[in-house]
């Protein structure tokens, strides 16, 4: 019986291996299952190593499977970097080992210039290092796994994308340039491209900026010699010019004496003289005989117009001063008001016989052919402008102060003054020569009340031989400036 117990606890062993060889040789067999061996009790019998321990040897032991890393969106860490790229960068910080081109000077040089450009990264905006969560998950939803060649690659990829957007940031009028970084062979050349691009700043690009200017002039530089040429030349033509053109009384000479303010005493007077009755005679003036009553002052009131007994009897007042100070002022005629009203009034529009004794020697003491300028006021209608016989720069001048032009008056002046000449010194004299201008740099009016004032104060500039530089603005003092030389009977 004993014997026969044992022979059956041996047969049981026997089929239990058996069933596991069996399924070893099966197609669906995994290395990672275990073999299960029926245990048994210490009272059995040890089992023959050339049996069991002999067959088991020869299968091969049970080998680990690989690990798969998950690739899964992280947080992002400092200067917007995520941990993967840490790792990678920390991989690749390490010196190059024998494996990977030992003894190569390029493959360092390829590392470090690697290291130096991720390191220039950190200075990026957040933004621009953002990995895309959703891209990582779709990666690992796909459930390839990926080993260390492929996770160096997924990294390379993504110092690209940055490099790339680094250049958009600092060049966006220039192309990008892609970096290809999976090809061992071209790593080299690629990290040099990196580097040079990532150590660009606002100067070297500023300098490559000039220089590329300064060729592009270059290539114009004889246009630049032409134009050189001509702004020569026509500095010469000024210089001609200016050396040609008689010489102006400084400025600074002639500024202060027209525009002297009033004092308070004379303010108080020409507002006293204002105010006064209407009817009364403030002063006459004996040689002209003319008086100025209160009324006739009042048109040197703001917005009023001027009339012919304040325009006359002003004249007659720079007559005066010319002959108290020879020495200062221009030899001037002025005829008043109605010397050019009584010269167009005969039947073809000219009447030399009714003013050829307006200019007798006993009644002037002097002849017009003796004068530099003769000035005469034009009244048209319901606006005052001023004609000029210039004899000393032998031409006949027009102002207006609203730019106005009428070649009518200046030829009826040039035909009395032949007319004149002739008649008081028996000379002719021909004027044909004699230009008409219609002056036009002049101050000019910007009302409908002024144009009086702006007249009799072109003809007493022009008697000082002084430039007219006042303008609109200066008109109230004048008004005001006028009416204290009136009340005085001087003109200053």
């Amino acid at each position: 019986m004993g014997a026969r117990t044992s022979n059956r606890k041996r047969d049981d062993e026997y089929s239990s291996i058996k069933r596991s060889y069996s399924s070893l040789k099966s197609p669906d067999f995994h290395v990672s299952k275990k073999l299960k061996f029926s245990t048994m009790s210490s009272d059995r019998p040890v089992v023959s190593s050339n049996s069991t321990v002999a067959r088991l040897s020869r299968y091969p032991e049970e080998t680990p499977q690989l690990r798969r890393e998950v690739h899964g969106p992280c947080r992002g860490l400092k200067f917007g970097l995520s941990r993967s790229f840490f790792r990678f960068w920390e991989s690749k910080n390490s010196e190059p080992s024998e494996q990977d081109d030992v003894g190569n000077i390029l493959s360092y040089n390829y590392q470090i210039a690697k290291r130096n450009a991720i390191g220039a990264l950190r200075s990026f905006p957040k933004d621009a290092f953002e990995l895309d969560s959703d891209t990582q998950t779709e990666r690992d939803a796909s459930g390839d796994s990926k080993d260390d060649e492929e996770v160096e690659v997924i990294e390379d990829v993504t110092v690209q994308e940055l490099v790339a957007k680094k250049m958009d940031a600092h060049q966006p009028s220039s192309s990008s340039v892609v970096i290809d970084l999976t090809d061992e062979d071209s790593k080299v050349e690629n990290a040099e491209k990196m580097l040079g691009v990532l150590s660009l700043d606002r100067e070297i690009s500023s300098v490559s900026t000039y220089k590329k200017l300064l060729q592009g002039v270059e290539k114009r530089t004889s246009r630049l010699k032409t134009l050189d040429f001509e702004i020569e030349l026509n500095e010469k033509r000024r210089s001609i010019l200016q050396s040609q053109t008689p010489k102006k009384m400084p400025v600074d000479e002639i500024q202060q004496e027209p525009f002297v303010p009033l004092t308070r005493d004379e303010e108080a007077e020409v507002e006293a003289a204002l105010s006064a009755n209407r009817s009364k005679v403030l002063v006459t003036h004996e040689n002209s005989n003319i008086e100025i009553t209160a009324q006739a002052l009042q048109c040197l009131r703001p917005g009023a117009w001027l009339n012919d007994e304040v325009i006359n009897l002003y004249l007659e007042l720079l007559k005066e001063r010319e002959r108290r100070e020879p020495e200062k002022y221009l030899n001037c005629h002025f005829f008043n008001t109605f010397f050019y009203k009584k010269l167009i009034n005969g039947r073809d529009g000219y009447d030399y016989k009714s003013v050829r004794r307006w200019t007798s020697q006993r009644k002037l003491k002097y002849e017009l052919n003796d004068c530099d300028k003769i000035f005469v006021p034009i009244h048209r209608e319901i606006h005052w402008c001023l004609a000029v016989i210039n004899k000393k720069e032998k031409k006949f001048q027009y102002l207006d102060s609203v730019k106005g032009m009428d070649s009518r008056v200046l030829k009826t002046l040039a035909r009395y003054f032949v007319d004149e000449v002739k008649d008081k010194s028996g000379k002719d004299i021909d004027v044909s020569s004699w230009a008409h201008e219609f002056v036009k740099d002049l101050p000019e009016q910007f009302n409908g009340y002024d144009c009086g004032m702006f007249m009799i104060k072109y003809t007493d500039f022009y008697s000082r031989g002084l430039d007219l530089c006042f303008k609109q603005e200066h008109m109230p003092y004048f008004r005001r400036r006028t009416a204290k030389e009136i009340l005085n009977l001087r003109a200053n």
